[in-house]
């Protein structure tokens, strides 16, 4: 529903007010008699000022066209369409939406309107920087006067939402739907068969095959060179679990880190239930939140989406000892978890390391962090007083910290995979595909 439009002074009109404030004065102080003349010329700004309002036309409609979905981190066009009776050439109206501050910084869009094709619009990009639903609560039109002296101002509350999913860019892109759609069950099938660990066949050794694979008596016997062709096991259990608490929920770059996780988690993913694995999602942050049975064919994907998506944003410690220990009884058989999670200090790894330990004995862990090029930078910043001397002193300990907790993991058994946040997707991919072809998993 469209508000009747308000008419409010603008700028200039407040300065010609402010500047009758010293006429005034002058002229009480020249002439006492004509006091009368700055009231008046007052009044007469007033009525030019409603006039003006009344003359600048009227708003008709207004529409506002906004995506219904949208993914976290990627740009989506919203466009307001406004039509405005009366208004003079030159003006440019303006539009302001209320919103989720996940669709826009400060919870406001602004942009303005431009006359195109009969009609006045303007569209903006955003970019949501938080999974879930962004409301758009109240648009606001503004246009002003012939003689600039007023505003026409609209008002209208709004009932569109914004469903922000997780970011799947990725998977859509055209390097991993070739490298998907080479041969006919597309390149993994390809890497599986010849690199496993199960004995497929014999096949004529060729340039290039691993000479470790000859098979000396069948050679011996057929006066020509025969290798052992392996298979990978399919059907392999994979569990990609997100630590949903606070560390994994600050920002970097822009975006949460539990966001680029979860990207980089749904592109393995994607490329494990083509490879035909069993592919499952955990969340946890004080109790589990979030945990999806395994999904078989790569049509269910949208099924594991739909579970990210819920993956919500919590302020607290996450409870490794409650989530790991719930995610080990849901498993009946050897499965590679993938655990996503970080880290600010040893104390608060403590636990962490402790539990993913237990579920090396049964499981093969892959641990994945995201590197802090923050704390890098802080440590290799050039030091010009004390302050930035306690930075870097502080941001070295802390590297040193880090990479210690990450060490005792590797003593444990588990592997860890530490990359920037824009090369985690691939790295998470390529480590996927290796442990696949050395068969550890079942």
């Amino acid at each position: 529903m469209i508000k009747p439009a308000a008419i409010l002074p603008s700028g200039r009109a407040v300065l010609l007010f402010a500047g009758l404030a010293p006429l005034a004065l002058v002229l009480a102080a020249a002439a006492p008699a004509a006091w009368i003349a700055a009231p008046a010329l007052g009044g007469a700004l007033l009525v030019l000022i409603l006039l003006d309002g009344l003359f600048a036309g009227s708003l008709e409609d207004v529409q506002i066209h906004a995506p219904s979905d949208s993914e976290v981190g990627e740009p989506a066009t919203l466009t307001v369409v406004a039509a405005l009776a009366r208004v003079r050439n030159g003006i440019r109206p303006d539009a302001a939406i209320a919103c989720d501050p996940r669709l826009a910084e400060g919870g406001r869009i602004a942009l303005p309107l431009t006359f195109a094709d009969g009609a006045w619009s303007g569209s903006t990009t955003i970019a949501p920087t938080r999974r879930g639903t962004g409301q758009l609560t109240r648009l606001w039109l503004r246009w002003s006067g012939p003689l600039g002296l007023a505003h026409r101002q609209a008002t209208r509350d709004l009932e569109a939402e914004v469903r922000v999913w997780p970011n799947i860019a990725p998977v859509r892109s055209p390097a991993l739907q070739i490298f998907l759609r080479d041969a006919q069950f597309g390149l993994i099938a390809r890497r599986i068969r010849g690199e496993g660990t199960e004995f497929e066949a014999l096949a004529e050794y060729e340039p290039g095959m691993d000479r470790r694979r000859i098979d000396w008596k069948s050679s011996a016997r057929h006066a020509r060179l025969f290798a052992k062709e392996y298979e990978v096991e399919r059907n392999n259990q994979i569990v990609f679990a997100f630590d949903c608490g606070q560390a994994m929920c600050e920002p970097i770059n822009g975006l949460p880190r539990i966001d680029r996780a979860v990207t980089a988690a749904l592109t393995t993913a994607y490329v494990a239930l083509k490879a035909q694995d069993r592919v499952a999602l955990f969340g946890f942050a004080a109790r589990p939140e979030v945990a999806t049975p395994f999904v078989t064919d790569s049509r269910d994907f949208a099924r594991l989406q739909r579970a990210a998506a819920g993956l919500d944003y919590h302020p607290g410690e996450p409870n490794f000892t409650l989530a790991l220990s719930t995610l080990a009884a849901r498993l009946q058989r050897r499965s590679l978890i993938v655990l996503f999670s970080d880290f600010s200090d040893p104390t608060s790894a403590e636990l962490m390391v402790e539990n993913v330990g237990r579920l090396v004995e049964r499981h093969l862990v892959l641990f994945v962090v995201m590197a802090d090029a923050e704390l890098a930078g802080l440590a290799t910043a050039t030091v010009t007083d004390m302050q930035s001397v306690a930075e870097a002193v502080t941001a070295t300990t802390l590297s040193r910290q880090r990479a210690i907790v990450l060490q005792r993991l590797r003593h444990l058994g588990v592997r860890v995979l530490e990359a920037p946040h824009d090369q985690i997707g691939t790295r998470l991919l390529d480590s996927y595909l290796a442990i696949k072809r050395e068969g550890r998993i079942g």
